[in-house]
């Protein structure tokens, strides 16, 4: 069994990689870009079969040099900057990339599970995984959104095998260091917290009061926990389930309760009490800072994932909440930290 993981030194593709191992995987090539070298620490505890550059293996494929080689294909690999410009990249990387591996799983038959994100929603206030509630609000939204209806065209004419399209709302936990800019709010303000003992966040905009917009956080490992649960269904020949679905907890959390969650798990390492919200305004913990105008009208508020049509598919398991999440992401970062 050979398993394709593309984005492998990325976030979620290392978590992926990390997990395959744990089930007894080492089979697995490793496609990505590399310009950055610092990401390979994020493999370094664990086994792989090859590594390829991600642009070789575009030409791979094409050569035909992976036919009957692969039996899985994991595509996580894209660009995630929201305030990226290049629409021309963009769509190079996210959109054309995702073609060429999907076309080649389907004419290999090779079951295939790619990123899709909650980005595809832009400024809908439901999300359901269908074509009416879908208006992408920037390039890279608008990158993953393009992809969608082709996978929907094989839908439609009938599928060489599995393709399930897993759309990410806001993901966090450990990996997604070199990610900068783009690294997760609770990152950030584990990060702000050591470095200064406060945490910042955006005052109100678009009727939402000061942190009080709400997103769908969601720990990287109940990610790979979804991604896993595809994976197995496809190698334990139980029923092959095909379809895009929302890969989020289900329930919406505003900026100011992660703020709260992340300084308070920081606090209990330091032995001192847990505090309320007031409390950290009163203290001058949680400060408010200006709205930035770049993200103006590319901005979502309000993101919160409906699970029905995954539930549908056969995944029960319960997501972490919040808190916890958040507790288990600073312990990992504190530990990593003292290293």
């Amino acid at each position: 069994m050979i398993i394709a993981v593309t984005g492998a030194f990325g976030f979620i593709g290392s978590n992926i990689i990390k997990a395959l191992n744990e089930y007894g995987y080492t089979d697995i090539i490793a496609v990505d870009n590399l310009t950055n070298g610092a990401k390979s620490k994020n493999l370094r505890d664990c086994d792989i079969l090859d590594y390829i550059d991600k642009e070789d293996f575009i030409q791979a494929i094409a050569n035909g040099d992976y036919d009957n080689q692969i039996d899985y294909i994991s595509h996580q690999g894209a660009c995630s900057a929201t305030t990226e410009q290049n629409g021309r990249y963009m769509l190079k990387n996210n959109y054309e990339y995702s073609n060429v591996l999907l076309e080649y799983a389907q004419r290999l038959e090779v079951p295939f599970v790619y990123a899709s994100s909650a980005a595809t929603y832009g400024d809908k206030n439901e999300f359901i995984e269908e074509r009416q509630y879908e208006n992408p609000l920037n390039i890279y939204g608008y990158s993953k959104f393009l992809f969608d209806p082709v996978v929907r065209r094989y839908f439609k004419n009938g599928l060489a095998s599995p393709v399930v399209g897993l759309r990410y709302f806001n993901v966090y936990g450990q990996n997604e260091w070199h990610k900068e800019r783009m690294a997760s709010v609770a990152y950030h303000h584990f990060n702000q917290y050591q470095q200064t003992g406060t945490v910042k966040l955006f005052e109100g905009c678009q009727g939402y009061a000061s942190g009080e917009q709400v997103r769908d956080f969601i720990s990287v490992h109940d990610v790979v926990k979804l991604n896993m649960f595809f994976l197995l269904n496809h190698l334990n020949d139980t029923e092959e389930v095909s379809g895009i679905f929302n890969c989020g907890t289900g329930i919406a959390r505003s900026f100011n309760d992660l703020a709260l969650a992340t300084v308070n798990a920081c606090r209990a390492d330091e032995g001192k009490s847990i505090l309320t919200l007031n409390e950290m305004i009163k203290q001058g913990i949680l400060e408010y800072i200006p709205f930035p105008s770049d993200l103006a009208n590319r901005y979502q508020c309000y993101t919160q994932a409906n699970l029905t049509n995954l539930r549908e598919a056969g995944f029960k398991e319960e997501f972490l909440s919040l808190e916890a999440g958040v507790s288990q992401y600073v312990s990992h970062l504190l530990k990593s930290s003292k290293v």
